[in-house]
């Protein structure tokens, strides 16, 4: 995990200073004298060499400061903790429909191979895996908010809404804890179109996987046994057939975050959420070295850590590596 996250911060430090744009520039502004620019550029060490810049990057980072964000000109370290429970939200709760469907979709196709309803499932799966994150977002706007005026067209609450009280800055979990229906209702209203729009490919990846390892489960010869010992088909499934199926997908599913994590960033921007997707790409826009890095970093550990806790995982789904 160490060497990965180093590795995160080596590439995309070099990559973020070859790119074209000059961030003194952008503090100092249009109007700015070159002598102004200089100056500039000499007070945050953009004039210094790159290593030495890497150098002072990384001791810094060893003290939990990620430096000031030349956009909006607060500390990084402020700007994700602001940002980031939008993110882990509207993450999360896509990884959690598209897997539950999947799930669903699988299963019933698994146990009905070849009929019509295996048909259909496959299709939603190549459907869900052919159409772009960023596509499927605007038909969704156009749609469910211009058409039906059914869901809002973007952001996390109604202009003028008040949020619940911060407590883990989510806020359809803030909004429960104290009592603001409300606010649940609305948060949950702006959720939707983004949620399924990268939801959509998480179900589709999911139910090719969960299929294939339910089929491979059905055709072995301790759920034959089980089922001629007379247990509940129901027993059967839970206990045999998505246990044993579910550790290849459960790897798929900690792999996907790295695939979610980049469609954020599109679907952030189109619907405007305040998230740390939106966040970095306004920063790569303006040349913020700084937020740019602090925000790929973020992402990167919670990559790692959640391929950490797949791996943790298997200890409960497969006895075996318990055993041994």
């Amino acid at each position: 995990m160490v060497f990965v996250l180093w590795g995160v911060t080596f590439v995309t430090f070099f990559l973020s200073r070859v790119v074209p744009g000059d961030p003194a520039r952008l503090l100092a502004g249009p109007q700015a004298s070159p002598n102004e620019v200089a100056h500039i550029a000499h007070l945050y060490g953009l004039d210094q060499p790159l290593v030495v810049q890497y150098g002072r990057y990384m001791r810094d980072l060893a003290h939990g400061n990620l430096g000031y964000s030349f956009l909006t000109r607060r500390p990084v370290r402020t700007d994700i903790a602001t940002y980031l429970p939008a993110t882990i939200e509207l993450a999360g709760y896509a990884l959690l429909l598209g897997f539950v469907l999947a799930l669903i979709t699988a299963t019933a196709a698994a146990y009905r191979r070849g009929t019509r309803t295996d048909v259909a499932g496959r299709l939603t799966a190549i459907a869900g895996l052919s159409i772009p994150a960023f596509w499927l977002a605007l038909v969704l706007q156009l749609v469910f908010h211009t058409q039906l005026h059914w869901f809002p067209l973007g952001g996390r609450l109604d202009p003028g809404a008040t949020p619940p009280p911060h407590i883990t800055g989510l806020l359809t979990v803030d909004s429960l804890l104290t009592g603001h229906l409300g606010d649940f209702t609305d948060a949950v209203s702006h959720l939707v179109l983004p949620v399924i729009a990268l939801a959509a490919g998480v179900y589709g990846l999911m139910v090719r996987i969960v299929r294939t390892s339910v089929l491979d489960s059905l055709g072995e010869e301790y759920v034959r046994t089980a089922e001629a010992k007379g247990l509940s088909r129901w027993r059967v499934l839970r206990r045999h057939v998505l246990r044993n199926a579910m550790l290849p997908a459960v790897t798929v599913l900690g792999l996907e975050f790295g695939l979610l994590a980049a469609g954020v960033f599109v679907v952030e921007s189109i619907f405007q959420w305040p998230g740390l997707g939106n966040y970095a790409f306004q920063a790569i826009q303006a040349s913020d070295y700084n937020a740019t890095l602090g925000a790929t970093l973020v992402i990167a550990i919670m990559y790692v850590v959640i391929n950490l806790i797949v791996d943790i995982a298997y200890l409960y789904l497969d006895p075996r590596i318990r055993y041994a």
